[in-house]
């Protein structure tokens, strides 16, 4: 099920506040655990069973840490078990494949032969945002472990916050040391009810009205076949996928506190104009803000942070950016796209804040880093490498171009094309963030998104399914 559904909208989400809003405060976490699980499996049930059993392990591991008298020994084996397990889980449903592959690939280049992999593994199927609730199950153990919070105060309210459905599938990544204190105690307000709403239907038009449009013009370009892309189109393909993106992405994002607020709860922020960044390193600071800061705390800093020598702390950029980048998916495409922010992440710590960069105008800053973020979302949307550098040929002028790529610019030339693309630049350079703009709910604004929400649900209907891009990592 997906927010941008007339089942999700019309059907699904009213019941889920009538249940919640009529069950007394005991049952409310179970009634909100048993509509997320609903929404969930409504891929596929099969998928709750793997869901339920990491949560459990990561609740037993929380009482072996948090056990009366417990020693520091006891404590780390409690850690090491909701780590290994959780990561274990990732590995073998997203990159069981993916390593063994490469590993035959290693062994025919020895002349060892393949590496056989059991016919079953061919038919897994990756569980929709198993990577969002593995890390936020496992940073409960984390959280418990660094005495960062307190263990919830039994099983329903633990797994009310790994499955909870605003935010299951696509984040942002909520830590459990950021809702401990909401889950044993929170208000229901009106004007907070109101103030979710109004995010969420912003949200949902940002999806719709935006995202897809502009979605279906990046696909038109990775999807031409050889030659049918010349520089000007392949730069509009991967300028409409940086929209369709970040617009895609941070719409659930929105939506997801909105559905919080209207729960009662207070996600965190996951994007701040991250198209307004002057370099990479303000970009992390400004895209996927959950991912980066988890990445951050529970990873860059315990392998020393930038408090070692320029060398390591460039060695942990790296690494970061790495795991980063596979974190997205088991593809080199991703690898070597985190590995590019890792380089220039390091880069720009070398430089320093004294540079020849950092006394450019901001507006050339803002244009360098748009460009090389460009050429980073080439390797990012591309499905192989081969796919990759054709793109990146066709960007810069290298590839050849056949009479068909006149007939490709002028589809993508057409008003109704111009017009989303405009209006995309418009919400990302001109017109202030959501949380800018929401900032102050006023019944204007309130207005406004129900007039937005209209617009978008009668373009919903004419576009079909829309899965948003982030369900598949």
């Amino acid at each position: 099920m997906v927010f941008s559904s007339h089942i999700f909208l019309f059907y699904f989400l009213p019941l889920a506040l009538l249940l919640y809003y009529a069950s007394p405060r005991s049952l409310k976490h179970l009634t909100l655990t048993v509509m997320s699980y609903i929404f969930y499996g409504w891929w596929n049930p099969w998928f709750t069973l793997l869901m339920l059993g990491s949560t459990a392990i990561d609740y037993a591991c929380g009482k072996i840490i948090t056990a009366e008298g417990a020693g520091s020994k006891q404590r780390k084996t409690g850690l090491w078990i909701s780590v290994i397990a959780n990561l274990s889980v990732l590995a073998f449903f997203k990159y069981s494949i993916f390593f063994a592959e490469n590993v035959s690939s290693v062994l025919r280049f020895a002349g060892q032969g393949d590496l056989e992999l059991p016919q079953f593994l061919y038919s897994v199927v990756l569980p929709v945002g198993i990577s969002f609730y593995t890390f936020q199950s496992m940073s409960y153990s984390i959280d418990l472990f660094r005495g960062h919070a307190k263990p919830a105060r039994n099983f329903i309210d633990f797994a009310c916050y790994v499955s909870m459905f605003p935010q299951l599938v696509a984040g942002p990544i909520v830590r459990y040391g950021s809702v401990a204190d909401q889950l044993h105690s929170r208000e229901h307000t009106a004007s907070g009810f109101v103030e979710g709403l109004t995010r969420f239907n912003f949200g949902f038009a940002k999806k719709i009205i935006l995202a897809n449009p502009v979605g279906t013009i990046a696909d038109s370009c990775f999807a031409a076949g050889e030659g049918a892309l010349n520089p000007l189109t392949a730069w509009i393909g991967v300028i409409a996928y940086a929209f369709q993106i970040y617009f895609d992405f941070s719409a659930y994002s929105d939506m997801a506190i909105g559905l919080g607020r209207m729960f009662g709860f207070r996600f965190p922020e996951n994007f701040n104009a991250p198209y307004r960044s002057r370099s990479i390193t303000d970009f992390w600071r400004r895209w996927h803000i959950s991912l980066s800061s988890f990445l951050r705390d529970y990873l860059y800093i315990p392998l020393g942070g930038n408090r070692i020598s320029r060398y390591r702390t460039a060695a942990n950029l790296m690494v970061v950016m790495l795991i980063g980048g596979l974190w997205h998916g088991a593809q080199w495409t991703f690898i070597i796209w985190g590995a590019i922010h890792g380089i220039m992440l390091a880069f720009e710590r070398r430089m320093g804040r004294d540079s020849w960069y950092a006394k450019m105008p901001k507006p050339v800053q803002v244009a360098l880093t748009f460009g090389i973020i460009l050429i980073t979302w080439v390797f990012f949307r591309a499905e192989n490498l081969d796919v990759a550098i054709r793109y990146l040929s066709s960007m810069f002028g290298f590839a050849r171009t056949a009479e068909v790529s006149e007939l490709l610019q002028a589809s993508l030339l057409k008003p109704a094309n111009l017009l989303f693309l405009t209006l995309c630049a418009m919400a990302t350079w001109l017109i202030p963030g959501t949380k800018q703009l929401l900032r102050r709910i006023t019944p204007v604004k309130v207005a406004f998104s129900f007039l937005l929400l209209f617009i978008a649900v009668r373009m919903m209907f004419l576009q079909g399914f829309n899965p948003f891009l982030y369900f598949q990592f």
